[in-house]
């Protein structure tokens, strides 16, 4: 699924793209989860956000400003060309931009959605609407991190992959993040100081993901049908087998609550 370093690259690449242009038409599937699409006929991009994984999309138009929320899910594309194959397969929603151009929104296993919203009313959007703070923000700070995990007992992957202590983060970033910062995925603790070093390997983990255009496993590709180069440059998620690069152990992997977790036994250590 992809994760904040491949919905923003997708964002960077289309905001100068997008911003200015009024959808002229539009259609999408049959689904409820794309129809929304619709709504965003007759109305100017104003500006093209993300927030977590969420691309939202600002609309201007004669019944107030709108959010056009796309979420990719595992296998979503989005991609403005100036030609675009409206019968393809995996087409889900589609725009058709004033100068010609077509904005298109292709998924395979149709997990990604469209949302139409009042401007800033993202409260029928539950994982949206409960998001924390952008890891690059100043409000993500040890101290926020320590008391959010303090509220669950969860293993700490799993809190990390809720959203809620901090946004964007799945499970390539997760596994990357408590490798950098030396911390089990199945602790159910975190110290101040733990937090610290977890707050700037996040960063660090995700700064590797945007600086290479995202990472690319399977399914991943931004706006311009390019691959990410991340995945070269993983030290932990995908390497179980293979020696850890900071001790030498043998990484390993384990189901941890449904998600496949790469780890350290060694140098990550609760």
């Amino acid at each position: 699924m992809p994760e904040l370093p491949e919905v923003e690259t997708i964002r960077r690449q289309l905001r100068p793209r997008l911003v200015g242009s009024t959808i002229v038409g539009a259609g999408s599937h049959w689904s409820a989860k794309f129809t929304p699409a619709v709504e965003a006929i007759g109305d100017e991009i104003s500006e093209v956000e993300r927030r977590g994984k969420y691309l939202i999309i600002e609309m201007e138009g004669d019944d107030g400003p709108h959010d056009l929320i796309v979420h990719l899910g595992m296998t979503g594309r989005l991609a403005a060309g100036d030609a675009a194959d409206l019968a393809h397969p995996h087409l889900r929603a589609w725009w058709r931009l004033d100068d010609g151009r077509i904005l298109t929104f292709h998924d395979a296993r149709r997990f990604g959605r469209v949302h139409w919203v009042h401007r800033g009313d993202w409260s029928s959007i539950a994982t949206l609407s409960a998001i924390g703070p952008e890891p690059f923000d100043d409000s993500f700070t040890a101290e926020h991190l320590h008391r959010q995990i303090r509220l669950s007992s969860r293993h700490l992957k799993t809190q990390l992959l809720s959203q809620r202590p901090v946004a964007g983060i799945g499970n390539i970033y997760a596994d990357e993040a408590l490798w950098l910062a030396g911390i089990s995925p199945a602790a159910r603790t975190l110290s101040k100081p733990r937090a610290e070093r977890l707050v700037v390997a996040i960063r660090e983990a995700l700064q590797s993901g945007l600086d290479n255009g995202g990472t690319t496993l399977r399914d991943y590709v931004d706006s311009e049908g390019h691959s990410g180069a991340n995945q070269h440059r993983l030290h932990c998620y995908g390497r179980s087998g293979e020696p850890c690069e900071r001790c030498g152990t043998i990484m390993r992997k384990r189901e941890l609550d449904a998600r496949g977790t790469t780890w350290c036994p060694l140098c990550q250590i609760r």
